[in-house]
């Protein structure tokens, strides 16, 4: 099945410079299984979307089909063919 991932300005650099990535996942799917096709495409994404023991970063928000994943099942969130992921680090400074 086909999903989205929208990777915003940021995170670019460790995506190829792609805004929009396109996953084809085995069903059934979920948050941690197109984040897993997603960092084995570009590693360097996964040091800033995921800790050393494979959770979510704390800052880094995750919206599957625009419901926050953490409300969800976070990593288990399951996915349905053509869902949306858009990432949203937070942003902090004053």
């Amino acid at each position: 099945m086909r999903v989205v991932v929208l990777v915003p300005g940021v995170l670019r650099s460790a995506a190829g410079g792609r805004a929009v990535v396109d996953l084809d996942l085995a069903e059934p799917a979920t948050l941690g299984t197109a984040l897993d096709a997603l960092t084995a495409s570009w590693p360097l994404l996964d040091r800033r979307l995921r800790d050393e023991r494979g959770v979510l970063r704390r800052y880094v928000n995750f919206y599957v089909d625009g419901e926050e994943c953490r409300r969800l099942a976070g990593v288990d969130t399951r996915l349905e063919p053509g869902a949306e992921i858009r990432v949203l680090p937070s942003v902090a400074g004053g």
